[in-house]
């Protein structure tokens, strides 16, 4: 599956579970390890947890995909799924707050999620 593809399946499942400010990060030229990041909050860690397994389970009954591997689901604060192309990173509020990657990565090309290219 196209990057381009995968980090728009990867938001859509995202936001069937609710996922709030879902960015994409364009990452292509910035790093040489992955081409996006999406980044999204989850209320509570018991959402993170949720929007986590709507992602596995999507990509995986869908498109037959399984991360490369997964940090933090145990505690849910900020969980990362390493997709290769796109990394995704599920916060809860307090934790996006206090990494901001947006910011970090702020020269990179954001976009919320489900806006045109």
């Amino acid at each position: 599956m196209r990057p381009e593809t995968l980090v728009g399946e990867i938001a859509r499942y995202a936001a069937d579970k609710k996922a709030a400010d879902v960015v994409e990060l364009d990452l292509r030229g910035v790093l040489d390890y992955t081409d996006y990041f999406l980044i999204c909050s989850g209320n509570t860690s018991r959402q993170t947890k949720a929007i986590h397994d709507g992602i596995l389970e999507g990509l995986k009954r869908n498109h037959n995909t399984l991360p490369r591997r997964v940090e933090g689901a145990s505690r849910a604060a900020w969980i990362l799924m390493d997709y290769l192309d796109v990394v995704v990173h599920i916060f809860t509020p307090e934790m996006r707050a206090y990494y901001r990657l947006e910011d970090l990565w702020g020269e990179a090309p954001a976009r919320l999620a489900g806006e045109g290219a």
